[in-house]
């Protein structure tokens, strides 16, 4: 059990480390960009303005944990999603053509008998579960920083 603590410690500093690189190196990068007048404030404001939308749809329920699951199996098909998120037909449905829609997942049938629709993810998709990962670690880390403890 001690090992695996330890583990544990060694992945989280690892991954802290990381992102506190990763973060150091956008601020750079955003810091000489507009220091080289490439980008003033008005442009940079409507940027990031045109990244709501994508936002929007990933923030939605069920729609990181599609990507995670495609992540992680590479294929499967839509009964399989279903069962292994416990969500409804209709909601997994919407939510996979919305993903479909944006790039972040293909859909590809296999015809029959009996016929198969199966689900993979896109490059993009890819590096927006990459992206998200540390995000969603870093949030809930702050979070836990931020909860007081029950005693």
């Amino acid at each position: 059990m001690g090992s695996q603590l330890t583990l544990s410690n060694e992945l989280r500093k690892l991954v802290e480390a990381r992102i506190e690189r990763t973060l150091k190196g956008i601020e750079d990068t955003l810091r000489r960009i507009l220091k080289n007048q490439e980008m003033n404030l008005k442009d940079l404001k409507e940027a990031v303005q045109s990244l709501e939308e994508s936002f929007n749809l990933l923030s939605q329920k069920w729609n990181l944990e599609i990507l995670y699951t495609l992540f992680l199996k590479r294929t499967i098909g839509f009964s399989g999603l279903k069962k292994i998120l416990g969500v409804n037909s209709r909601t997994l449905s919407d939510k996979l053509k919305s993903l479909k829609q944006y790039g972040y997942i293909e859909r590809t049938v296999e015809t029959g008998p009996p016929l198969r629709v199966e689900y993979s993810i896109t490059t993009r998709g890819k590096n927006t579960v990459l992206l998200a990962l540390p995000l969603l670690y870093y949030s809930s880390s702050l979070t836990s920083l931020q909860t007081p403890s029950k005693t």
